[in-house]
């Protein structure tokens, strides 16, 4: 007698999807390392409250920013992850004050992985959706130098992507092979496969900024505003990069974190916020800039340094950006 199948048999899980993206060697284990962090992150924001993780940590990040609890063990969770992961040569974050060698080229370390272990974390308490958003660069360097492979264009990334941890824990993954996105089966305990191939829309009327800072905006911005307010546009503004983002993703429309009088660098860190979402988006179909330059083509100098951003549907980065003369 035959019988039907179970609901799961007919899930594809990210680790058999991995398998068949034809990936270069170790990318799929580091993947998959990031992704087993992510589900212990997700498990840790789902119990901060009643593991008593919520508040401040007492100490600083390189930033000189109040370090939150959860922001220091998502952190040490991600590290814990790719350090048993024989690919991974360097981990870099906003937490840690520089580049961690793990191994060098010659004892395996393919790649470099950095991190933004838990963006929105000051969000916890009032339970927006945070995340973790991660890029993946190449270890071309000698083994002495192996520090200095974390410094390459966003352009080199060889995977980024980021995992929301809101009403589900969504990761979403951008590769040569393009853009997908796996929901955590708590069942399962499994990302598996839900959409597979994600574009952007090309153009959307909707924004999403902090425009209480409007008078801190340059002229071109505010331009740009006075044209989005007289021409039907929406705005939409969570205040977590990454859920502002992944809205951004599936709806269409513009993020946009510039710079201000005050933070004429931006405030946005290039290497670990603002090159993996840039990628994702471009992977997409999007565009990402920088104001008036392309993002994924900034040289650092420097694995903490900040940047404006402006990502999302091409006809609406465009309307952004010609208007910061770009």
């Amino acid at each position: 007698m035959s019988r039907e199948p179970a609901a799961h048999e007919n899930l594809t899980t990210l680790s058999k999807h991995l398998a068949s993206r034809g990936l270069a060697p170790g990318l799929d284990e580091v993947l998959l390392a990031i992704a087993l962090g992510g589900k212990a992150i997700g498990h840790r924001v789902r119990r901060a409250r009643i593991d008593d993780v919520v508040g401040v940590a007492g100490g600083e990040n390189v930033f000189g920013e109040v370090q939150q609890k959860l922001d220091v063990l998502s952190d040490e969770i991600l590290l814990a992850c790719l350090k048993d992961t024989r690919a991974t040569a360097v981990y870099a974050s906003e937490e840690q004050d520089g580049p961690l060698v793990l191994r060098t080229a010659s004892e395996g370390g393919r790649y470099c992985v950095l991190a933004d272990p838990l963006d929105g974390s000051s969000n916890i308490d009032v339970a927006v959706s945070v995340g973790t958003i991660f890029s993946v660069l190449p270890n071309d360097r000698p083994d002495a130098e192996t520090a200095a492979a974390v410094l390459q264009p966003g352009r080199r990334q060889v995977a980024a992507g980021y995992i929301v941890y809101g009403s589900s824990v969504v990761l979403v993954l951008a590769t040569e092979a393009g853009v997908d996105m796996y929901t955590l089966d708590p069942v399962l305990g499994e990302f598996v496969l839900v959409e597979e191939g994600i574009r952007i829309p090309d153009e959307k009327k909707i924004y999403s900024i902090n425009e209480a800072y409007v008078n801190d905006f340059d002229d071109g911005l505010r331009a740009y505003l006075e044209y989005a307010h007289g021409s039907g546009y929406g705005a939409r503004y969570i205040g977590s990069m990454v859920a502002d983002v992944h809205r951004t993703l599936l709806k269409g429309g513009v993020f946009i974190y510039p710079a201000t009088t005050k933070a004429p660098r931006g405030k946005l860190r290039l290497m670990y916020e603002g090159n993996p979402m840039g990628y994702v988006v471009e992977r997409a179909g999007g565009a990402a800039s920088a104001g008036t330059t392309p993002l994924l083509e900034a040289v650092p100098t420097d694995v903490h340094e900040r940047t404006p951003v402006v990502l999302g549907s091409k006809a609406e980065v465009e309307q952004v950006t010609r208007r910061l003369g770009a």
